[in-house]
């Protein structure tokens, strides 16, 4: 795996954050997630009873998607930068069979003595273009 070591002089207020895809998204990778999480909300494992609570289907954990927006993040950020802080609102439901699009946009720079903080909008959408997390990050970046 390469590293990156992005800067944040590199970085312009405006630039879109290359997307990532992740997916498609499958039952089992909801029940890895809720083992590993301890959420054992059976909306997100089976799917007899989130049809009987009037769901489409089983539905992805919010805080997957935020962990996966998480994950995205400290990709790009690389080596020179970690995620300082961020928050989701979740919009829509993902279920089994989706394909996410993981993305975010630069919209602020706050510069500081040793580099300085971005800020980031940042989203998952689906294979269909509907957006179902959105929200914002602050990323500190090295000089």
């Amino acid at each position: 795996m390469r590293v990156v070591k992005r800067n944040f002089e590199s970085v312009k207020v405006g630039s879109e954050i290359p997307s990532e895809q992740k997916g498609p998204i499958t039952t089992k990778h909801m029940v890895r997630w809720a083992a590993g999480s301890g959420d054992f909300n059976p909306i997100h494992y089976d799917k007899d009873f989130a049809l009987r609570e009037g769901l489409p289907s089983v539905i992805m954990a919010g805080p997957m998607k935020a962990a996966m927006l998480a994950h995205f993040l400290c990709r790009w950020a690389g080596s020179l930068g970690s995620v300082r802080s961020m928050d989701c609102r979740y919009r829509g439901m993902d279920v089994p069979g989706n394909t996410l699009i993981i993305g975010g946009k630069v919209t602020e720079k706050i510069a500081n003595s040793k580099g300085g903080w971005v800020v980031c909008e940042i989203w998952t959408e689906n294979q269909n273009g509907e957006v179902t997390t959105t929200g914002t990050a602050r990323v500190l970046l090295e000089s």
